[in-house]
C-alpha cells in the first residue's frame, strides 16, 4: 500500500455533488492498494499513520500524533499512486490492485485506522470520480509505502 498523508486544516470529498466525507484539522490520506498487497500491509500502515508525530505541541515542535489530538482522518482511495512512468509519458497502472482485491483491503485499512484512533474515519467513495478540497497545514505531506516500510 502506498499512502500520501497530508496534514490539513480542513478537507472534504464530494461525489456528483454529494459530500461523502469531511474533516476539520487532521489528516487527509490518499491510499493506493497494489496487486500484491495483503492484510499485513494495512496492519503496518494504519497504526503507523495514526502515530505519526506531525502535529505541533505547545512549544511549536512536531511532537504530537493524530492520536494525541482531536483531529479527524479522511481516507480517499487513489489507484494512481501506483502509477509507473518508466516507459514514456503515459502512466501505467498495472501495479494497482483490481477492485475485487483493493476494496476489501481499503475497507479493512479504514477499520484499522478507526480502531487505532478510537473514532470514526471519514471517506470518499471507492472507484468514484471524486472532487477533493483541502487546506494543507504547514504544508506537511508525507509518502509512506508498506512495501519498503517507509
Amino acid at each position: 500500500m502506498r499512502a500520501v498523508v497530508q496534514r490539513v486544516s480542513s478537507a472534504r470529498v464530494t461525489v456528483a455533488g454529494e459530500m461523502t466525507g469531511k474533516i476539520g484539522a487532521g489528516l487527509l490520506i490518499f491510499l493506493g492498494v497494489a496487486q500484491d498487497d495483503t492484510e499485513a500491509d494495512g496492519d503496518w500502515l494504519a497504526p503507523k499513520i495514526a502515530a505519526l508525530r506531525i502535529f505541533e505541541d505547545d512549544a511549536g515542535k512536531m511532537n504530537c500524533a493524530l492520536t494525541d489530538t482531536a483531529g479527524g482522518a479522511l481516507v480517499v482511495s487513489q489507484f494512481t499512486l501506483l502509477a509507473s512512468t518508466a516507459k514514456g509519458t503515459r502512466p501505467s497502472f498495472n501495479a494497482a490492485a483490481p477492485p475485487a482485491l483493493a476494496i476489501p483491503l481499503y475497507e479493512r485499512f479504514i477499520r484499522q485506522l478507526a480502531a487505532a484512533l478510537g473514532r470514526p474515519v471519514a471517506t470518499g467513495r471507492f472507484g468514484a470520480m471524486m472532487e477533493v478540497a483541502l487546506v494543507n497545514a504547514g504544508p506537511v505531506t508525507l509518502v509512506l509505502d508498506s512495501r519498503i516500510r517507509e
